[in-house]
């Protein structure tokens, strides 16, 4: 039932603070894999590149749009009927997020690199499907008086999930025995295992949370014509794996610095052929009649010929804007942990200023920005943003000039007793992370405002899909730049690729309030 916001203040509605464990749940799986495996792989003795391809593994929340219509309509069997839609589909996709940080726990990547691959590749999908439904039970559980505060509730709650999976399990696996000298699996299978429990907390959210009152969502279609869309997508899948899988390795033409980047181009137009494979084979189905061309047309194809309607020529450059703002936050983000250890940072240290301090500073930037656009509007705060994006990544090269001969500073507090730190970094991830919570809340506002109200869950799936799929693509080669280039350049690199998106936000910032004057 939805809460009566006039009689009760935001704080005492019991659905806010339900978002704040949901949201937990959901920020404990992306840095599993996208920060915490990366280090956990060097210990192993993967090499640096390698590691760095590991992010492809959250490509699932990058296609979360393709399988949004199906999660949103089929019922599981018994759990449906004794949940309802939507924990039911919360609960098993917490569950799939469990079993598969387990499998990942119970797989040594010094030995079996590919297993751990195929578990990552798991809980990315199992996760990006926990994004999906914990978003439409937020959406379906309030009025939209409450959703910002809905919202606000649940970041901060996907921001501690992320510390714990971040620093916390960093400085576990530390204290468990593992480090870079001297490589302990059992440590990370032990620290892997505490964050599957937490899992747990989730999982008791979901149990005890009402199932939203909505309308009738029963199937405009039989559940075959569902599952034969499944069926279509996972044979995509499989052709994409396949060409991967099978397409020889690198041929060894060059030496140094060349050959890096001759594997960094092979690997792109490798990329590329897997990508056209899955494509085609998905047409070649839909051309045979496999898919029923109704269901797709109502599901996909009408929210995208309405956002063409609404901004006629405008809308490629909004597009485009949508699929560079965030690169290179995100190429940077892929390297950064590693950046961190190979400057001479422990654990504990990337653990502690990195992840908990970084994401706390984060948390400030977000209701920064929330109250700084509420004065100038979203434009504007998006603009500014953008350039303290570019500034704030070339902070980065001058770690590289402080290399191991860092500041720390130590202190006493009651009760916690010595602390020290890297003062460097300190500054470093403070503004970082800072101007990232800044230019999050920013862009997800304008986003949301793109978005019409009869296709809203489709649409925005598909600006957050292509939010982030371009730079995970790139920042799954962060590691081969290095290698060719170096970090100074590579940081360098970063941050000019955020000098277009300045640009593209100025011309549409015009064009828009232009429109709109008329």
């Amino acid at each position: 039932m939805q809460p009566d916001v006039k009689n009760k203040p935001w704080y005492l509605e019991r659905s806010v603070w339900v978002m704040l464990f949901l949201g937990f749940s959901a920020g404990i799986p992306i840095l599993l894999i996208f920060g915490t495996l990366s280090l956990w792989l060097r210990e192993a003795g993967v090499s640096r590149s390698t590691a760095t391809f590991f992010s492809w593994a959250i490509i699932g929340y990058s296609f979360k749009f393709v399988w949004a219509p199906l999660v949103d309509r089929i019922p599981i069997l018994i759990l449906t009927r004794a949940l309802g839609r939507r924990r039911s589909w919360i609960l098993l996709s917490q569950l799939l997020v469990i079993a598969s940080i387990i499998l990942m726990a119970n797989t040594d990547p010094e030995s079996s690199l590919t297993s751990m691959a195929i578990a990552a590749v798991c809980l990315g999908f199992a996760s990006a499907t926990q994004d999906i439904v914990i978003d439409a039970y937020r959406i379906e559980t309030a009025p939209p008086k409450l959703q910002a505060m809905l919202a606000t509730t649940y970041i901060s709650g996907y921001r501690i999930g992320m510390i714990l999976a971040g620093a916390v399990a960093l400085s576990l696996a530390d204290k468990f025995g593992s480090t870079l000298e001297n490589y302990s699996y059992a440590a990370w299978q032990k620290t892997y295992f505490v964050m599957a429990a937490a899992m747990l907390i989730g999982i008791v959210t979901t149990l005890l949370i009402k199932e939203p009152e909505r309308k009738s969502i029963d199937s405009d279609y039989p559940n075959r014509d569902y599952v034969s869309f499944v069926g279509v997508f996972a044979l995509s899948i499989v052709g994409f794996i396949a060409v991967l899988w099978f397409s020889p390795g690198t041929p060894e033409l060059f030496d140094g610095g060349n050959q890096s980047l001759f594997k960094f181009v092979y690997s792109s137009v490798l990329l590329g052929v897997a990508l056209v494979v899955a494509l085609l084979l998905a047409l070649a189905c839909s051309n045979i009649g496999l898919i029923n061309q109704k269901m797709v047309d109502e599901s996909y194809i009408q929210p995208i010929l309405d956002f063409f309607q609404r901004y006629g020529k405008l809308a490629v450059w909004i597009l485009l804007l949508i699929l560079l703002y965030r690169i290179s936050d995100l190429v940077l983000g892929v390297i950064a942990n590693v950046f961190y250890q190979d400057m001479g940072y422990s654990k504990t240290e990337i653990g502690s200023m990195s992840k908990a301090f970084g994401l706390i500073v984060s948390i400030l930037g977000s209701f920064g920005s929330g109250i700084i656009a509420l004065r100038i509007g979203v434009m504007r705060t998006l603009y500014s943003a953008a350039i303290l994006v570019v500034i704030t990544n070339l902070l980065f090269c001058w770690l590289t000039t402080v290399g191991q001969n860092h500041t720390d500073i130590a202190f006493s507090l009651p009760l916690i007793g010595e602390l020290s730190f890297p003062l460097e970094l300190a500054i470093v991830i403070a503004l970082d992370n800072l101007v990232q919570g800044f230019s999050t809340v920013a862009f997800i506002a304008w986003m949301s405002s793109l978005t019409n109200v009869s296709f809203t869950a489709t649409q925005y799936a598909i600006f957050s899909s292509i939010m982030t799929l371009f730079p995970k693509i790139v920042g799954g080669y962060s590691g081969t730049y290095v290698d060719a280039f170096g970090y100074t350049n590579f940081f360098i690199m970063a941050s000019a690729l955020g000098v277009p998106v300045i640009f593209l936000i100025r011309y549409l910032q015009k064009r828009l309030e232009f429109e709109k004057a008329d």
